[in-house]
């Protein structure tokens, strides 16, 4: 394995869930993040973080890098290029934001410049699938990096699928996000029909589960679709952001894509009625919630 401390660069529901992961191997984690509430988090989680990327970067050769977005990313891997310490250390840097691809293969080249190594690995799953070891990390790294580093990838992700060189997971996950996305939203949608018809919400559930109909969502987020609870293991934000890269991508391949395109506007209701930092099961509230009416919320 990876040898030195492992900095976690954004402590939201991804980065805690890995940090979790990381810590209970027995690695020696700490954390940084701009954000205080993520930092709160963090430290009540019992994590040890630092007060600024410059000292997190001085004390660890393991940079976990998981952020909200493309610039974000090139921010953050500027600055690990630019760490003198980082790179005599020999580091690694493990890119674990879904990102487009044209932003990590431009993270990847400046790192590499720099003899530091690089390793994609956004998740598929939310933070307790992830926290679990139950998600599906899609790596984009060169095959003699990703052996140097198994040990710590084994770790973070004992699923995984090696799609091929940085950027591949960026592609990978945004296409998989696509499907999984519109798999919660035909879940969503299905679930308020049965309910209008009169069935039982978590009846139907069961019902799904024995047909051809079923999908994973049905486990993850089905009750609590049914429920309306809308605790966060994943925010509707972000998902509303990779939707956003998933269409550039399409739009720059000339590929139409008509479900993602109504699945955003769906979200752009989720957003309006102030669901976006809750979890994603709340987009079933853009397909009930009245217009004048205030959507059932979880703080």
């Amino acid at each position: 394995m990876s040898k030195g401390r492992l900095g976690v660069i954004g402590l939201g529901h991804v980065g805690r869930a890995l940090a979790h992961r990381a810590s209970a191997a027995g690695l020696q984690v700490q954390g940084f993040d701009v954000a205080p509430g993520a930092v709160t988090l963090a430290v009540a989680a019992g994590m040890a973080v630092a007060p600024d990327l410059p000292s997190l970067l001085e004390s660890c050769s393991i940079a976990l890098v998981c952020v909200f977005d493309d610039e974000q990313l090139g921010d953050v891997t500027g600055r690990i290029a630019a760490s003198q310490r980082f790179a005599s250390n020999q580091g690694l840097v493990i890119n674990a934001a879904t990102c487009s691809p044209a932003a990590v293969e431009a993270a990847a080249a400046a790192l590499q410049q720099r003899g530091i190594d690089f390793v994609e690995l956004p998740l598929s799953g939310s933070s307790v699938q992830i926290r679990d070891g139950q998600a599906l990390g899609l790596i984009g790294a060169d095959a003699a990096v990703l052996a140097r580093h198994a040990g710590v990838i084994e770790v973070l992700s004992p699923q995984r699928f090696h799609v091929g060189p940085p950027g591949a997971g960026a592609r990978a996950k945004l296409a998989s996000n696509l499907v999984l996305g519109l798999n919660r939203a035909a879940l969503a949608e299905g679930i308020v029909l049965a309910e209008r018809l009169g069935l039982d919400g978590h009846r139907f559930l069961e019902l799904l589960r024995q047909s051809p109909a079923y999908s994973r969502a049905v486990d993850t987020v089905g009750d609590r679709m049914v429920a309306r609870e809308f605790e966060a293991r994943s925010r509707l934000a972000q998902h509303r952001k990779d939707l956003e890269l998933i269409l550039a991508q399409a739009e720059a391949a000339r590929q139409r894509l008509p479900l993602a395109r109504a699945h955003l506007s769906l979200l752009d209701r989720a957003v309006a009625l102030g669901l976006g930092d809750h979890d994603n099961a709340a987009v079933i509230a853009a397909l009930t919630t009245e217009p004048d009416a205030p959507a059932r919320r979880v703080d």
